[in-house]
């Protein structure tokens, strides 16, 4: 309900789609028949020492290459970061990282970082930090008025559409 009130306060409109739950991209492709957007990666990841931490949201079907996304921000190599700081952080549980759970960061540990393809739609979709509920925002609200509200800067990147490292 957090979410809600956050995006409610903030003026932001929403489509909201109710869904069984969403844990694959799978999954996620169903509610884009519903909803009308294409699934957005969310994707929790973490330094080996555990001291960076970065949500990163990307297309759904654009390949993910560790090494590739580290170059591109001068990180040494990533990994999936654990539910334990899932939860410390972001306050959801696997399968319902979003960008909205960013709300939870208020010491401002997670860095946020988006493909220029997510910032460049019309729409991007996001759980409501619950993997049963889609919702539709336009992107110019979560840039211009959700990001500053929850005090994340964004940074933007340009993952490569090919597979290879």
């Amino acid at each position: 309900m957090r979410c809600y009130e956050l995006l409610d306060s903030l003026s932001i409109s929403y489509i909201r789609a109710e869904h069984s739950p969403a844990y694959t991209i799978e999954d996620c492709m169903e509610v884009e028949k519903v909803i009308g957007v294409g699934v957005c990666k969310n994707l929790f990841l973490c330094n080996r020492q555990k001291t960076k931490f970065y949500l990163l949201l990307m297309p759904g079907h654009k390949p993910f290459r560790t090494s590739v996304f580290s170059k591109l921000i001068g990180s040494s190599r990533l990994s999936f970061a654990d539910e334990e700081h899932m939860l410390k952080f972001l306050d959801v549980h696997p399968g319902s990282v979003s960008i909205l759970g960013l709300m939870n960061d208020t010491e401002g540990r997670v860095q946020l970082v988006i493909d220029r393809d997510v910032v460049n739609g019309e729409y991007m979709r996001c759980h409501p930090c619950a993997n049963t509920t889609t919702l539709k925002l336009h992107t110019s609200d979560v840039l211009n008025k959700l990001l500053p509200a929850i005090n994340h800067v964004p940074i933007i990147v340009d993952i490569p559409w090919d597979s290879e490292e």
